[in-house]
């Protein structure tokens, strides 16, 4: 998906919501969770309930691999769904890969060559490695790479806000370095919803890039304040929400619950846009 193809679903749909599938099996409904690809069952109901308020959606690499085989099965089922539905949709792995210049290529062509199992638009990537870790993503036609830049956990504190110099943090270094690997047609960054008043910082940075956002809901992000500090004019934001949606009932009212919840970001989204 192209940067303009992208921001026309945005203004379609009146929503930059990324809805993020994240399946542990012990949080399923009871009744999915003895089936046969019940994971994929749960995952094609949750996108039929949420497809009209969402533009993305972001299946986390880890819920699947723990699975073992099974798992990736039911991740590519999952992406077969995507890829044949009308309504087109943003498509994220979260995988966080990075590596040496040939296992990135690698990885790459695990999760994005058009030809390959999943086929997805995107990949979030750790930067730590440096230029030649991250710029194998980078090669594949209307592909992005969503670079780790601001995260919302605690430990980001141990190592993203270090001084490097006298005018940057780590992660604006981050930002700053590499806006050289990549552009605002192939590459975002992630920055979680627990940071938002640092957006200034990182909209300073990369104003036209887009941002992943995560954080908002369950662990405590605000979307008013990410759309405050992180909006530009071409929308600039998906802002991902997991657990707040995909449980918000573990009942057989599960993907009507979803539904709920992500037309409430919806509608959200649609006044601020």
């Amino acid at each position: 998906m192209t940067r303009q193809e992208l921001i026309n679903l945005i203004q379609e749909r009146r929503s930059f919501l990324c809805v993020g599938l994240d399946v542990d099996k012990n949080k399923m409904p009871e009744h999915l969770r003895n089936e046969k690809d019940g994971v994929f069952l749960f995952n094609k109901a949750i996108i039929d309930a949420t497809i009209d308020y969402a533009v993305a959606y972001k299946p986390n690499l880890a819920f699947y691999e723990a699975m073992g085989i099974e798992g990736l099965v039911q991740l590519k089922k999952t992406m077969e769904y995507l890829h044949s539905l009308d309504k087109k949709a943003f498509t994220i792995a979260d995988a966080k890969r990075g590596d040496i210049g040939n296992t990135s290529q690698q990885y790459a062509k695990a999760f994005l060559d058009p030809s390959g199992d999943y086929n997805f638009d995107s990949l979030t990537v750790a930067p730590y490695m440096g230029a030649d870790s991250v710029q194998p993503f980078t090669v594949y036609e209307g592909k992005w790479v969503i670079l780790l830049a601001l995260t919302s956990n605690k430990g980001a504190f141990d190592f993203q806000f270090l001084p490097v110099d006298e005018q940057h943090k780590l992660f604006e270094k981050v930002l700053e370095t590499s806006q050289q690997w990549g552009n605002k047609d192939n590459m975002m960054y992630v920055v979680g919803a627990t940071k938002a008043d640092m957006l200034t910082q990182v909209r300073a940075i990369a104003p036209d890039n887009f941002l992943l956002v995560p954080g908002v809901g369950a662990q405590g992000g605000s979307l008013e304040e990410v759309c405050k500090y992180g909006l530009n004019r071409d929308c600039g934001l998906l802002v991902n929400s997991s657990r707040g949606i995909i449980y918000a009932s573990t009942g057989m009212d599960f993907a009507e619950r979803a539904a709920e919840e992500a037309l409430k970001l919806q509608r959200q989204m649609a006044s601020v846009l």
